[in-house]
């Protein structure tokens, strides 16, 4: 045999070697040490230097109070280095719901509940399992197995095993208590959060949702019909079809995506505009766009400013042809009261009439709209498929994972198998051990980054209806994917590798069922999850860290740091880093549970895991509340109904702790002791069908006690404004949603009219369709309009010092994507006078604001919302951010109720010019050509002006 086949054999046999054992250089009790000491000094470096730069950045630190309203700010904090504790720890649950929302408090009551849970294990698991293991335990193996070990059930006599049995029921009976405790407090939160003047003021909360219509009842009237016969009131709703959008999601969803790419492009090449390149930029178009005999290469300014037109006027032309004769299979039903939506949706929870679903409505913002039409088989079919790509998914993982933990964590383990690695291992050490220690960890850190998106979008295409909902199954995707690679995989993936080779060798001499008896796997089931144990301690400590990394906010901070250093952010991306970053629940929940489950499955095998997690828990419980107090915020409220899905994978992990204490009784103890265990799982079965009965109804229904009695229930007749507003407040958002305009910064304002291509100067044409009231004079040069002094392009030039989101908190744009969770939603308020929605774009609370904001919304650009006459000490009926300009159709005065920057020269706006026509001479792609088309004629034709096609329709 030559020497390379001898190379190869035994590189073959030393990675079977590996894969039977492929943890064993990270199980030493020294790691466990250095783990500890590492965890707790950098956590408390990260503390201390967070308390110190805390009071010097508030707006990293503690967004919350600068940009809530009166209502929701949270309490206030010192400036001293410790003061943020003491609020935190001050602050009660019932503040806690009106300061940051039931989804959160019900967060940090989970966590709360997990860090006492672990504090009574901690004190049954080590003062009973530790003494009976360390003195039951051989005396043999004593002098010759670590501390750790020795602890663990392996060496221990048949009696001792009675322990894990005892503690099995004991832990069983805690954690039923902490969760029935606190299905209590659950139930106690949603009866208050259903009185709060939050939720009697929505217009959700007296909604229905009604899905898959027949074809017959798709109208208002056939809704109403519907909803009648399972209707106990005497009250008389008002109904709104949905309607077919047709591609109009599409539009707006392409014209926001080439907003920000013109966003991009001129904020690259104005970053230093004293110094423009003399090249202007460039771009590839998408292959649908180009045309016959156009170039590759087109100007990136030009042809982005003149699609964005063509879009928003071909999303103005879809807008003016949907009317309601093109019904979708949904609607909404809205009442006058509360109490008359809830009755009728208790009394339709078990039926469907003529195959529909009748169910309380989410909030506005909460739907999923393009899975609102999908029928019941389309969706079922959905579901199939994405439970079949999640669970190729979880199986795909398993070789990448084990060869992650087995080389990425231990390039001397690949060096052992791949001869020419060891070379440059031994001829850079230095050089691969840093490697080592920043690419495993990236590696499975970028995974669990990527995942909640896959998993996010797969339940988006499994029709799901509405963000919250999909948050909750991209939970239960992710615990489920965790809990398999992560802990069965990874803690017995060495005893199932030795099991397989034993049976495979003595299935020569012995028929297969006898190989597989004899192979003894429960009792190399059992060492392998006693020997994998130190590894879960080293891990749950080092989540110490990570709570303070977040706490510190370090990677934002980093990123943020790295944008503006080495990359030219647009204005809209610094104003959203200025704003609260949301709270990723389903990531955070996985993270919990997942622990839990890990601390509960080794409670028994190595009880030093419940101090540990108990600990992890009481830091965490204190950082998570102090961010969700003071800087995060929650983008999609779903009123605490994650807690159902909280609550199931506790009773599951106490179920398959259960099964582990079953494994070690096989291996190691008796029959008896295996029968003793057999009965806890089905207990925790009945005990979470118990409060299923007891609590879920009294949670979900408000008012529940008087549901049947109609006579109580029997209401007044809502308003026909009612009726007219519901079904814009639950219409599709691409009717109504204002569409966004380019932003710049002040300081290219003038590089901008340089660059820019577009039409220099208004025409004859374009007065036709604007007001003089909207170009106002200009200070800086008298005598002129500021359209003429600026030159006129559709972009909003925002000065540096309203980089802020509290100038834009207001604005559609802006909120609907951040600050929704504190400030509330304008389409799901109703006025406390008509009690009818609340307009969009029409009215103004000062609820909706905070009060203490001394500085009102910017306008978006001159000539599109220009408002004169603006007093900001007065109070007005209709907030700027939110009013339409006026048109010459308008039948108040020339200049009433607009506004007008304080300072001209510092909001000075370039607006309303106007795209190049097409001409029949010209290839249209031509315009778009390097180096630009030069000033347009005034002669040539001209399309409405830019504000035509942004306006949202008027239903």
């Amino acid at each position: 045999m030559d020497l390379s086949a001898l190379q190869r054999r035994d590189s073959a046999e030393e990675f079977l070697r590996l894969i039977q054992n492929p943890f064993q250089s990270a199980f030493q009790i020294n790691a466990v040490w250095a783990s500890l000491a590492t965890s707790a000094g950098s956590s408390l470096l990260l503390a201390l230097l967070f308390s110190l730069f805390r009071p010097r950045h508030s707006v990293v630190y503690a967004p919350k109070v600068k940009h809530a309203d009166r209502k929701h700010t949270p309490p206030p904090v010192g400036k001293g280095l410790f003061a943020w504790i003491k609020p935190v720890l001050r602050t009660k649950e019932s503040e806690l719901v009106d300061c940051i929302g039931l989804d959160a408090t019900v967060f940090l009551r989970f966590t709360k509940m997990c860090r006492n849970i672990f504090i009574f294990l901690s004190i049954i698991g080590c003062g009973v399992m530790i003494p009976l293991n360390l003195t039951q335990s051989n005396k043999d193996s004593k002098s010759t197995l670590s501390a750790f070990v020795t602890m663990t059930p392996l060496y221990v006599s048949v009696e001792a095993i009675w322990g894990q049995v005892i503690c099995a029921w004991a832990f069983d009976f805690i954690v039923a208590f902490f969760l029935w405790r606190n299905y209590k407090g659950i139930l106690a939160l949603r009866r208050k959060y259903f009185e709060s003047s939050d939720y009697q003021r929505s217009l959700h909360a007296r909604t229905l949702m009604v899905t898959d219509l027949p074809a017959a009842a798709r109208s208002d009237e056939g809704v109403m019909r519907l909803v009648d016969n399972v209707n106990p009131t005497a009250a008389l709703p008002r109904a709104a079809i949905g309607r077919n959008v047709k591609g109009l999601p599409n539009l707006i969803k392409e014209h926001e995506e080439t907003v920000r790419q013109l966003e991009s492009v001129l904020a690259k090449y104005l970053k230093n505009p004293d110094r423009l390149s003399a090249r202007r930029p460039t771009m590839r178009p998408s292959r649908k766009q180009k045309g016959e005999g156009a170039r590759d290469t087109v100007d990136a300014i030009d042809y982005l400013t003149d699609r964005i037109q063509l879009l928003e006027e071909e999303i103005r032309h879809v807008r003016a042809s949907i009317d309601k004769r093109n019904a979708m299979p949904f609607g909404f039903v809205s009442w006058e009261k509360i109490e008359h939506a809830h009755a009728v949706a208790y009394t339709a929870r078990n039926k469907h009439p003529k195959g529909t679903t009748i169910s309380l409505a989410p909030r506005p913002h909460d739907l999923i709209w393009e899975n609102l039409p999908l029928s019941k088989q389309a969706r079922q079919w959905k579901r199939f498929v994405n439970v079949i790509w999640v669970s190729i998914l979880t199986v795909l993982w398993i070789a990448p994972n084990a060869m992650i933990a087995i080389f990425l964590s231990n390039l001397n383990n690949l060096g052992s198998v791949w001869k020419g690695f060891q070379v440059s291992l031994n001829a850079n050490p230095r050089v691969w051990a840093a490697v080592q220690g920043i690419l495993s960890p990236a590696i499975t850190s970028l995974v669990y980054i990527i995942l909640p998106i896959i998993f996010r979008r797969l339940s988006i295409q499994a029709g799901d209806t509405t963000k919250s909902a999909r948050e909750r199954h991209v939970l239960h995707h992710l615990y489920s994917f965790f809990v398999f690679n992560n802990l069965v995989v990874f803690s017995l993936f060495s005893a199932a590798w030795t099991f397989i080779a034993a049976v495979i060798e003595k299935k020569d001499n012995e028929d297969a069922w006898h190989a597989i008896v004899d192979g003894g796997f429960y009792g190399k089931a059992v060492s392998a999850l006693c020997n994998v144990s130190p590894f879960w301690v080293t891990y749950l400590l080092q989540r110490n860290l990570g709570a303070a990394i977040d706490l510190v906010q370090l990677v934002p901070l980093l990123w943020v740091w790295f944008s503006k250093t080495f990359m030219a952010p647009t204005p809209r991306q610094a104003i959203e880093w200025t704003a609260p970053p949301s709270f990723e629940y389903a990531s955070y929940y996985n993270y919990f549970l997942f622990y839990a489950t890990v601390a509960l499955c080794f409670a028994t095998l190595q009880p030093v895991v419940l101090p540990v997690t108990a600990l992890y828990f009481g830091l965490d419980a204190i950082m998570k509340k102090y961010l969700l107090l003071y800087v995060l915020v929650t983008k999609n409220e779903s009123g605490g109904q994650f807690w159902r899905v909280v609550f199931n994978r506790m009773i599951f992990a106490a179920i398959l702790s259960n099964a582990v204490i079953a494994l070690v009784a096989t291996a190691k103890g008796t029959w008896t002791m295996v029968f003793c265990v057999i009965p806890l799982p089905f207990l925790l079965l009945g005990f979470k069908f118990y409060c299923v009965r007891k609590f879920d109804l009294e949670i979900k229904f408000y008012n529940r006690a008087n549901l049947t009695d109609a006579e109580a229930l029997a209401g007044q007749k809502s308003s026909k404004k009612a009726a007219e507003r519901l079904s814009s407040k639950f219409g599709h958002p691409a009717l109504y949603k204002p569409l966004i305009t380019p932003m710049v910064h002040a300081r290219a304002a003038d590089a901008l009219k340089r660059i820019y291509r577009g039409r220099l100067n208004s025409t004859a044409m374009e007065s036709e369709y604007t007001d003089i009231a909207m170009d106002p004079m200009s200070r800086a040069a008298p005598g002129k309009s500021m359209m003429d002094a600026s030159g006129s392009a559709p972009f909003e030039v925002v000065p540096e010092n309203h980089l802020d989101f509290s100038y834009f908190k207001d604005r559609p744009d802006f909120r609907d994507e951040f600050g929704g969770g504190i400030y509330g939603r304008p389409e799901d308020l109703m006025t406390e006078r008509s009690q009818t929605p609340r307009s969009g774009l029409g009215e103004w609370s000062p609820t909706s604001s905070r009060a203490a904001s001394p500085t009102p919304s910017l306008p978006s650009l001159s000539g599109l919302r220009q408002y004169e006459g603006y007093d900001p000490g007065t109070p007005e009926p209709v907030h700027p951010a939110l009013r339409t300009p006026l048109s010459r159709g308008d039948n108040g005065p020339v200049g009433s109720g607009l506004y007008q920057h304080d300072d001209e020269s510092e909001a000075r706006l370039l607006s309303q010019a106007q795209g190049p026509a097409v001409t029949d001479t010209v290839p249209a792609f031509n315009r778009w050509r390097p180096g630009g088309y030069g000033p347009v004629e005034q002669d040539e034709p001209s399309r409405t002006s830019y504000d035509y096609y942004r306006r949202p329709r008027q239903l």
